[in-house]
C-alpha cells in the first residue's frame, strides 16, 4: 500500500486508519455504535461517532448442517437459501491492536449474528487543514447559503 506519512496538502493530510465494515440489521445500527462507543469514541477529526450507513440491501447466505439456523429454526433444511435486509456500516479506528481488539469484542457482543461479516482493510482517512470560523470558502455549509442539509430521523 502506498505510504502517505509524507503527503501534505493545504488541503490536510491522510493519517492511517482500519475500515470495519459490517454487515447487518438496519435496525441495529444504533446498538452496534453504542457498544463501540463504549469502547472507542469513534472519532473523526473534531468529531465522534462517526459512522457511515449504506442504502438498504440484501444478504444471502445457505445455512449448513449444525449452523445456529439450523439448530434454532423449527422445519430450517440445511441448505436451503434464506435472504434478509442488511446496510453495511462502516466505521474507521486507528492501527492500533488494542483498539481493534476492544472494538471486535464490542461488535462482537453486540451483533445479532453469532458469525458476523467484518471486514477490515487498511486505508488512509483525510483530515482537513480547517478553521470552523473561516467563511470565505462558498462551499462550505455554513457560508453556501443553504446551510446543513435535513437531518434524518
Amino acid at each position: 500500500m502506498t505510504d502517505l506519512s509524507t503527503y501534505r496538502a493545504k488541503s490536510g493530510a491522510f493519517i492511517p486508519v482500519w475500515t470495519l465494515e459490517i454487515q447487518t440489521l438496519p435496525e441495529d445500527t444504533d446498538r452496534l455504535l453504542d457498544a463501540v462507543m463504549k469502547v472507542y469514541a469513534l472519532s473523526y477529526g473534531r468529531y465522534e461517532r462517526n459512522a457511515s450507513i449504506s442504502a438498504l440491501g440484501r444478504e444471502t447466505a445457505q445455512p449448513m448442517e449444525g449452523s445456529t439456523t439450523t439448530t434454532h429454526v423449527a422445519g430450517f433444511q440445511a441448505g436451503a437459501t434464506e435472504t434478509y435486509p442488511m446496510v453495511e456500516l462502516k466505521i474507521s479506528i486507528p492501527r492500533d491492536i488494542s483498539i481493534l481488539e476492544r472494538v471486535m469484542d464490542a461488535l462482537h457482543y453486540a451483533h445479532h449474528y453469532e458469525e458476523p461479516v467484518i471486514f477490515l482493510r487498511e486505508d488512509w482517512a483525510s483530515r482537513a487543514a480547517y478553521d470552523p470560523e473561516r467563511a470565505d470558502n462558498p462551499n462550505r455549509w455554513w457560508a453556501n447559503g443553504k446551510g446543513l442539509p435535513d437531518r434524518l430521523d
